[in-house]
């Protein structure tokens, strides 16, 4: 049996998220960023794209390693966006030198695309093809499609705003405009990935230590160029989380830990015919993730 390591969007970030970090990984982003550091879990940091996303990127790092060195390897690793870089350092395909860079730069070029009245969506309890048929003519997309009845839109705040009103009256149990002020997961986004994947030509990109499980494809990558292609591209491409849960599954992955902060992705897993344990490090705690590996390697 396996563990499988998660890593989160955007969305889950909160104020303060970098205060009590274990490990040096806070110390190793100073170096890279400089004074950005010391301010970039600020309420008024986490108003811009490139703060959140290097703090989901230190973050994950650290627990994950926190983790390592606790006897908790990762079997898979997989992330949600952002998330997936984290899990290319964790999996040992990215060095966390080079992932601070590009993730800087990712979300710069975002943000630069789409600087306001853009975002994300989340509609809850409709399938599918209820919600592309709300789409149509919308100039709104398919972003994340996190669960059966749990999808994500993206495009113009005006854009969302009517299929979400489109939706509620079509019998969907919740319309949740998301915390993120980029349109990410479409083709609204395709000219700032290909800039991106420019600055993945002049990065070293490993073969992954163990399975790295993409988000946007449900599918293990192991060649080192495919794992850049997945980095650099995805904030264009749309998630597949629920597929790739199921992947993990069928890999005999039975014991699912979401690094911090939140837990929106544990929720998930286990709507996705997830046949194992699923937890929020950051609600559960290290020690219940330690006693649930242990007995899951007994």
């Amino acid at each position: 049996m396996k563990i499988l390591f998660t890593f989160p969007g955007q969305g889950s970030q909160s104020p303060g998220m970098l205060q009590r970090l274990p490990g040096t990984e806070l110390a190793q982003a100073r170096e890279v960023l400089g004074h950005e550091v010391e301010t970039l879990d600020s309420a008024d940091a986490l108003r811009h794209t490139r703060a959140v996303q290097l703090c989901l990127l230190i973050a994950g790092v650290a627990w994950a390693r926190e983790l390592a060195r606790r006897g908790v390897a990762a079997d898979i690793v997989s992330g949600l966006s952002i998330g997936a870089y984290p899990a290319a350092v964790i999996a040992g395909a990215l060095d966390f030198t080079d992932a601070l860079t590009l993730v800087a730069l990712r979300g710069d070029l975002m943000e630069q695309a789409y600087p306001q009245g853009y975002g994300l969506t989340a509609i809850m309890g409709l399938t599918l093809p209820q919600v592309e048929a709300l789409l149509q003519g919308s100039g709104a997309y398919i972003a994340n499609l996190n669960a059966e009845t749990q999808i994500v839109i993206a495009g113009s705040d005006e854009a969302m705003a009517s299929v979400g009103q489109k939706a509620q009256a079509a019998g969907a149990s919740k319309v949740k405009r998301l915390d993120v002020s980029v349109p990410s997961h479409c083709e609204l986004l395709a000219a700032p990935a290909q800039k991106l994947a420019q600055a993945f030509a002049r990065v070293k990109v490993n073969r992954p230590g163990c399975a790295y499980l993409s988000g946007s494809t449900g599918r293990v990558l192991w060649q080192p160029e495919k794992i850049a292609d997945d980095l650099a591209m995805n904030m264009a491409r749309t998630v597949r989380w629920q597929e790739a849960v199921i992947a993990a599954n069928e890999r005999e992955a039975r014991l699912a830990i979401e690094m911090p902060p939140g837990g929106v992705l544990t929720c998930l897993t286990r709507q996705a015919q997830w046949e194992g344990e699923a937890l929020s490090l950051e609600r559960s705690g290290v020690d219940v993730a330690l006693h649930l590996a242990r007995r899951l390697k007994a």
